[in-house]
């Protein structure tokens, strides 16, 4: 699972077909999930700006 902003959703997604051998991940906007036992971090995977994307 990543949760990256915009500048990082390419590496993001080739990070995860890398991980997961070829398989396609799912991408969702953070603004539109929500689970009860996990909180989105406060900044990107890869810098320290505001996430926007969740990957899985």
């Amino acid at each position: 699972m990543y949760v990256v902003c915009k500048e990082h959703v390419e590496i993001a997604l080739d990070e995860f077909v890398d991980e997961y051998e070829g398989q396609a991940p799912d991408v969702y906007l953070l603004k539109d999930v929500s689970f009860t036992a996990w909180n989105a971090p406060a900044t990107c995977d890869h810098c320290d700006q505001e996430p926007k994307y969740l990957i899985v």
